[in-house]
């Protein structure tokens, strides 16, 4: 049986998660030379970093389906500077218009070293901003922003560093590298007549 293989590929901001798009916006094909790779999960136009991509299916499901709960790990630059407080709602779990997130990791960071963003956020003088380490198990549509936004600290850059065992490290944006699925992950062939 062949081992899958997994890329690791650091999206840049304003590329979409797809090869394709009609309106001929950047993809991973303008990125990635590989073919029959699919990303095991999505990662917003307007977001950056982490995302792994693999040929085995199972192994894109088990990477990005909900119900495994694989902590995907978030650095966000929000607007002002959460409290404690609020930092405890994100953790609890906050209630957005589909329903309660499930609990989260939640932590203010120092800003990290991260390459600049083209176009830089958008900064107003009167506000300051913020960092934040959020790690959720769960992959709602727009959750992190949502989630911010709900306890007060609109989101101005986010960037996902981990998903599972794996990290963005030092991979430059459009940057990506192959590397092994971990042995405990590789799934045994279906049976056929099941």
């Amino acid at each position: 049986m062949p081992v899958p293989r997994l890329i690791l590929f650091n999206k840049p901001y304003r590329v979409l998660c797809q090869f394709t798009d009609r309106e001929g916006r950047a993809t991973l094909a303008d990125y990635l030379p590989v073919p029959g790779v699919y990303a095991a999960g999505r990662l917003d136009y307007d977001s950056e970093g982490l995302v792994v991509l693999t040929d085995d299916g199972r192994l894109q499901q088990r990477i990005a389906h909900p119900r495994h709960q694989l902590e995907k790990v978030y650095w966000v630059q929000v607007e002002g500077e959460p409290d404690e407080a609020a930092l405890e709602r994100l953790r609890r779990g906050v209630v957005l218009r589909d329903g309660p997130t499930r609990p989260a990791r939640a932590r203010l960071i120092a800003p990290p070293a991260l390459w600049p963003r083209d176009p830089p956020i958008r900064e107003r003088k009167s506000i300051p901003t913020s960092w934040i380490e959020l790690a959720l198990r769960e992959g709602r549509n727009r959750q992190v922003r949502r989630m911010t936004a709900a306890v007060g600290h609109p989101t101005l850059r986010l960037v996902r560093v981990g998903v599972g065992p794996w990290r963005l490290g030092d991979l430059q944006p459009g940057q990506w590298k192959e590397v092994e699925p971990p042995t405990h992950w590789r799934l045994a062939p279906r049976r056929r007549g099941r």
